[in-house]
């Protein structure tokens, strides 16, 4: 089963827990889902240069808490927390779209350095990404970024290309590793993340498996 679903779904609830937390009623729950999915997309774009792993957004009866998870915190906060500021007023802004009656939520904003950005399938998906649309050899990237993770502590790394790989007239698959992935064990802490590249000689898939070791599960 390890080997065919998200590593992530696999283990929730037993060692990972929601990315968003909220109840709601039957009438709030489709706007508040959208309103994750499209405050979750723009984040992303918006803070790429602050190299963004993981957003956490917590719904109580008037507050929203957003957390960050980023590798270069001072991109966002900015100079005098001036880049902050100008963030939540922003995410306000898209938090606006209420039934008739209801009162804006008060927004918490919350930035968390990212100890290990080479630990993160995440930065290292969308870094092989934009190497692969810079023409760059994906053999040597790889290569690159297997040695730069181990070194980083990690337990195993597996990234695995498909599609026109290197502009290849058929698509295929290319699987590459270094150390241990063991992907049926619940207690694995494995990170994941998936990416396309859309480069110019047509479309390459792209996956990353990093493991850090077990984690106590509760």
């Amino acid at each position: 089963m390890g080997q065919k679903v998200n590593p992530k779904s696999f283990r929730m609830g037993s060692l990972f827990t929601w990315s968003s937390n909220w109840y709601a009623k039957k009438g709030d729950y489709s706007r508040f889902l959208l309103e994750d999915v499209k405050l979750r997309q723009w984040l992303f774009e918006r803070l790429k240069l602050a190299g963004i792993t993981e957003i956490k957004i917590d719904r109580s009866i008037n507050t929203v808490k957003v957390t960050l998870s980023v590798a270069r915190p001072g991109v966002v906060i900015g100079r005098g927390g001036s880049g902050l500021e100008e963030l939540k007023k922003e995410i306000v802004k898209r938090l606006k779209n209420l039934p008739v009656g209801k009162q804006a939520p008060k927004l918490e904003l919350q930035v968390v350095e990212v100890k290990n950005p080479d630990l993160s399938a995440r930065l290292i998906g969308l870094r092989l990404a934009d190497q692969l649309l810079r023409r760059y050899p994906h053999r040597r990237a790889i290569a690159q970024l297997l040695e730069k993770t181990m070194a980083a502590g990690a337990k195993g790394i597996k990234i695995m290309l498909a599609g026109r790989i290197n502009g290849a007239e058929i698509s295929r698959k290319e699987k590459y590793f270094k150390g241990s992935m063991p992907l049926s064990t619940l207690r694995s802490d494995i990170d994941y993340f998936e990416q396309p590249a859309f480069t110019q000689m047509g479309y390459v898939g792209i996956k990353i498996w990093i493991y850090t070791g077990e984690r106590a599960m509760p």
